[in-house]
Formats: structure tokens, sequence, C-alpha cells
């Protein structure tokens, strides 16, 4: 802090030097965003016939363990920063929400793995391919919150998404409750779809977020 003399006046006047902002924010966020394409990635691997469930739950463990470490150390930062580069409020916000994102991922495949669900319905790769896309168009848009441009279409193009899984789960749900399955394995199923419809709601709140970001600071 200085002290400069006005003119005139000969007062002394108390210049401020701010901390610059912390643009290691935009690059958590980036980086919680790309955990998602990870996780979404071993989501539809859970789908493959065949597959080692066991050892894509145990990795699916450790990717949304890593996705913790990171949502940590965007609240450390912002408890630690005296200027931020959008609301506070917002950075919480966002950084919980894509945390929500991996958590409902993660908890598909558990739930996978502890009910030993031998086949899946087919209609669930529809709402996981949705949930790939969600998980791609929101790594790329992290990066973009550092300059506010070119945001508009990634919002649009998610609440789309959502949109559309919607239909696919309700499909789903019907499918279930169709008589073409047993009542325990309807139980077991309609958790696992539950948790996939989760997945992509969060990633909408996501994209809601961002949009109301995106309208404060343009």
């Amino acid at each position: 802090m200085r002290t400069v003399l006005m003119p005139h006046t000969r007062r002394p006047v108390v210049a401020l030097r701010f901390k610059p902002v912390d643009s290691a924010f935009y690059d958590l966020l980036a980086e919680s965003a790309r955990r998602l394409v990870d996780g979404a990635g071993l989501l539809a691997e859970m789908l493959v016939e065949g597959c080692d469930r066991k050892d894509v739950a145990r990795r699916m463990r450790d990717a949304e363990h890593a996705a913790d470490e990171t949502t940590h150390e965007i609240v450390r930062r912002v408890n630690s920063t005296f200027v931020t580069p959008f609301d506070r409020e917002d950075i919480y916000a966002l950084s919980s929400q894509l945390d929500d994102c991996m958590d409902f991922m993660e908890e598909a495949v558990d739930l996978t793995l502890l009910y030993e669900v031998e086949q899946l319905p087919g209609e669930l790769a529809e709402i996981v391919e949705i949930i790939r896309h969600c998980a791609d168009l929101t790594a790329e848009a992290m990066p973009k919150l550092k300059s506010m441009k070119d945001l508009e279409e990634y919002w649009i193009e998610v609440n789309r998404l959502e949109n559309a899984g919607d239909k696919y789960y309700r499909r789903t749900v019907a499918k279930l409750f169709s008589g073409q399955y047993e009542a325990l394995e309807v139980l077991k199923l309609k958790d696992i779809v539950d948790s996939l419809e989760s997945a992509v709601d969060a990633f909408e709140r996501v994209a809601n977020t961002v949009e109301q970001i995106h309208v404060k600071e343009s």
C-alpha cells in the first residue's frame, strides 16, 4: 500500500494494490471437467459384455477420489484467496456440481457391481452416450470461462441432451415394468437407471450455473 498526495488539497489518499486474480481457478475447474470425461468412459466400459467389472469399478473409485481432491483444492483456494475470478458462491456451486456428476456416475458403476447384474438393458447405452456427450461438452466449456466467450451453444446443447435423457429414462423404466424382468431384478436395475438419470441432471445443473456466471460477468 502506498500514499498519494492529491493536487490542491494535499491530503493523503490511500491507493490500494489488490492481489491479482488467481488464474489457477480456471485450470482447476478445467481439470475437474476432464476427470468427468474419464469417468464417463469408465461408465461406458461397464456396459461392455464380458468386461472385468471389478476392475472397472476399482478404476472408477480411483477416478472419483481424484475428482474429490480437485474439488477440495478448489474450495481451499476459494477460502484462501482474496480476489476470485468470479463470485465465490458461484465457484463453490460449480465445483460441487461438477463433483456431483462424477459421484452419480461412480454410483451407477458401483451398484452394477454390488447388485451383480449380469445383463443390463440395451436402452442404458443411450443414456450413457448422452452422459459421455455431456462430459465432453463440459470439458470443452470450462476453459472458456476465462474469456466468457463461445459458451451459449454449450448450455443450449446440454439442455437438449437432458431432455433427450428424460425420454430414454422414461422408456427404460417402462420396459423394466413391462413384465419382462423379475421383481428383484427390476428393483436393482431401477436404482442403476436412477443414478444415470441423476448424472444427466447434474450435468444440466453445471450448464445452468455456467449460464448464470456468464450473465453476471459479461
